[in-house]
């Protein structure tokens, strides 16, 4: 009898634990009022609308924690090395491009403890070992509407047929590969994405070359924007961002939303900053869904917080990729391929862009 009353008595206290065991676990947006009085952090990013705009998210938690936010940017991998090889880290929570975490995770960027997050608003597969995103865009085809008029392309691989769909193609050719497009060329070959090898990185690339020599490389966004407003390619690559503005400007060109390409800044902690709970509480704070809201409404790039919804206009309405459709419709990059094999590949998309 004493036994169970000692079993009795040890389900009680446990069943009375759990409340605040649940409490303790993180809820995006949320921070305890004063719990960072005193402290400093350094956000790091890339500046312009884009940064301010982060900033602004990021307001509440100043407000509610206490915390002095410094911003520094922009985000450079070299400085960021330089840091921690020097054991000297002064940036706190660092946004990058798309593959950086993945490349240095481990070294300079921390492995994240998601026990410290609330990812559970996050679009599924967009949580990495060392990132979390910093916001959403995409890259979309569009198309010139009275070219095709009731026979539209549906998706990259009617990009890549020119018998069946004839026309100027323009692409972005800004820099690096976009791994995306690489796959999607590779397929249009009838290839399967999933098994692709670094052999094939070669057929896709004879795919684009194969649209013909009329094919733009846009070098900046605002070049794809200003070849949609003036009408000058049939089909375009563009960033949603601005293909947004240049349908607000104008511009009679339709998206196709099916496999639309997956593109995300990436919210991280490097390796060796001096408080790692503070960094990890400032990331929290960014994935809420108000902190969303305020990012989309000053930047318009599309929030990474499933619950949110953000007071925009139609338009830019129109170009978030959150919604369940768009989250299924969209197409996310082999990153561990192209972290492997991203050389290779800028090898030989230069060659691409210089005519080769």
């Amino acid at each position: 009898m004493k036994t169970f009353s000692r079993a009795l008595a040890l389900m009680m206290t446990c069943a009375l634990a759990l409340p605040a065991f649940a409490q303790d676990k993180p809820v995006a947006g949320e921070v305890k009022e004063g719990s960072l009085k005193g402290k400093t952090l350094t956000f790091v990013s890339y500046g312009g609308i884009y940064q301010d705009g982060q900033v602004a998210a990021l307001q509440d938690f100043v407000q509610k924690s206490g915390v002095t936010l410094l911003n520094d940017g922009p985000t450079e991998i070299a400085k960021l090395k330089a840091q921690v090889d020097a054991g000297n880290v002064t940036w706190d929570v660092v946004d990058t491009a798309d593959l950086p975490p993945y490349v240095h995770c481990g070294t300079l960027f921390q492995k994240l403890d998601l026990t410290k997050l609330d990812v559970s608003k996050i679009p599924p597969g967009q949580v990495g070992e060392c990132s979390v995103p910093a916001m959403n865009y995409g890259v979309v085809l569009m198309y010139k509407n009275d070219k095709y008029k009731d026979n539209p392309p549906k998706n990259w691989q009617d990009f890549f047929d020119t018998e069946k769909f004839p026309g100027t193609r323009a692409i972005d050719g800004s820099g690096d590969p976009t791994g995306g497009l690489i796959e999607q060329a590779f397929k249009a070959t009838g290839g399967d994405p999933k098994t692709m090898t670094e052999a094939d990185i070669a057929k896709a690339m004879d795919k684009v070359r194969a649209l013909g020599p009329d094919t733009i490389y846009w070098k900046t966004g605002a070049e794809s924007q200003q070849l949609a407003e003036s009408g000058e390619a049939d089909m375009i690559m563009m960033w949603t961002g601005r293909a947004m503005t240049a349908v607000k400007n104008g511009a009679q060109y339709t998206p196709v939303w099916q496999d639309w390409l997956v593109v995300m800044d990436q919210m991280t902690i490097p390796v060796g900053v001096k408080d790692t709970d503070a960094a990890y509480a400032l990331l929290n704070a960014y994935l809420g869904k108000k902190a969303q809201e305020v990012l989309t409404e000053k930047t318009s790039y599309t929030p990474i917080n499933m619950d949110a919804k953000p007071n925009v206009d139609a338009n830019t309405t129109a170009f978030l990729t959150s919604t369940p459709e768009r989250i299924a419709q969209g197409y996310q990059q082999n990153i561990p391929f192209w972290v492997k094999n991203f050389d290779k590949a800028g090898e030989q998309w230069a060659a691409v862009l210089s005519g080769n």
